[in-house]
């Protein structure tokens, strides 16, 4: 199976009360085997539109699935739409709908019997799709070369159905999706580096970029994913995240049970994302001892001991303030490694000397004290995250340094 759309049925989609969830996990998880999506759509619950949108697709791609309007109540039309088009009335399936009241407890099933006569009614001559999550019975059906799977819109019946029937049929053994995560790169500047790699024919490599974090998912045959990865890996060794890791947090956890360093952070422009960010992480507690979040100077002073002096002499927002928080962190979390943040967020506090978007960092460990500034820009929420990313940044390359 080569191609497929996804087809997000629900007022709400289009109204944005509501946000798609299902149509761009399927999407990702068809591309880890190999098939290729070519169009999300988002479609309101009438049922004309439905069945205009499967004329549209039938023959055009192998795969169409529908997400969403097979519920019980007037406004869900997936169901009548697919009969319509098919040309066939709907009937209810009891062989499978019983199926479905036999995984519910006997106070639930009342319930359940209610809405056998709509979530059990599939269009006459197609296929049931076992729901283990939920009380809607999917759809499935083939028309010449496309087959066709609708499923209820809610994220954890729509995942599990999806998994149990459409994965297993399109995987195809010899297409791989494999995705490495770069560290630190701006994208014009990490595309010069790896033009060896990325003017392959053979394959196809997205480039995928977020603060500070770069992905790079390659598709194609195997053993070809398989060589560009290393070619990449070769390129920029020390900034590509370890295997099996898809964030900074999670690369901290993977040197940290490495080296069992102890870990604590102290912040003030983030008000807690480093720890937000770390905790995260299940198992983080190994290592990972706090956050002290300092905003006001009197905080800096009296919890992490920043000397007055630096305040008073240099700022709040300094390298020498942010040494300082660094080493107090290490001191009252008695931690191997600690990194601070402090800086000007916006949209006020900014000055000639130091505008909006001065960050000081900080990373003590137990042989010195080290400490950079950076120059952030957009508004506040972009400074905070870029931030974020950069302590987390340093917390993974200091780690990578420690030798056990």
């Amino acid at each position: 199976m080569q191609t497929a759309v996804l087809l997000a049925i629900g007022d709400e989609l289009l109204s944005g009360s509501r946000h798609d969830i299902n149509c761009t996990w399927l999407a990702s998880k068809l591309s880890e085997v190999g098939c290729l999506v070519r169009e999300i759509e988002f479609i309101p619950d009438e049922e004309r539109e439905i069945i205009e949108a499967l004329r549209r697709w039938a023959g055009q791609v192998e795969l169409v699935v529908l997400s969403g309007g097979l519920g019980p109540t007037h406004d869900d039309k997936t169901r009548q739409a697919l009969a319509s088009y098919l040309g066939v009335p709907l009937e209810v399936n009891h062989q499978a709908y019983n199926k479905i009241v036999g995984r519910y407890s006997l106070s639930e099933r009342d319930a359940v019997e209610r809405s056998r006569s709509t979530q059990g009614a599939i269009p006459q001559g197609t296929s049931p799709i076992h729901n283990s999550k939920g009380s809607a019975l999917g759809i499935s059906f083939r028309i010449d070369k496309t087959l066709f799977f609708s499923f209820p819109g809610v994220p954890v019946e729509f995942q599990a159905m999806a998994e149990e029937s459409v994965l297993p049929l399109i995987y195809q053994g010899s297409a791989r999706r494999l995705s490495l995560f770069v560290v630190g790169w701006a994208e014009s500047l990490l595309k010069d580096k790896l033009a060896p790699a990325l003017k392959r024919k053979d394959l196809h490599i997205s480039i995928l970029p977020s603060v500070n974090i770069i992905e790079l998912a390659l598709s194609g045959e195997d053993k070809k994913v398989e060589e560009v990865a290393a070619q990449i890996r070769s390129l920029v060794a020390e900034d590509c995240l370890p295997t099996d890791c898809t964030s900074i947090p999670q690369a901290i956890y993977h040197e940290g049970e490495r080296t069992h360093w102890t870990l604590a952070a102290a912040e003030s422009c983030t008000g807690g994302l480093v720890g937000a960010a770390l905790t995260d992480v299940p198992g983080i507690s190994a290592f990972f001892r706090g956050s002290a979040v300092c905003y006001s100077n009197e905080a800096k002073i009296k919890i992490l001991s920043v000397p007055s002096f630096i305040i008073e002499n240099k700022g709040a927002v300094s390298q020498e303030c942010a040494a300082a928080m660094a080493e107090g962190a290490r001191r009252i979390y008695e931690v191997d490694l600690a990194v601070s943040v402090t800086g000007i967020a916006g949209p006020e506090g900014g000055t000639q000397e130091k505008p909006v978007g001065t960050v000081c960092f900080g990373i003590a460990t137990p042989k010195e004290t080290r400490t950079f500034q950076r120059q952030f820009s957009g508004d506040r929420e972009r400074v905070r995250k870029r931030s974020l990313a950069v302590a987390l940044e340093y917390f993974w390359r200091v780690l990578k340094e420690v030798s056990v």
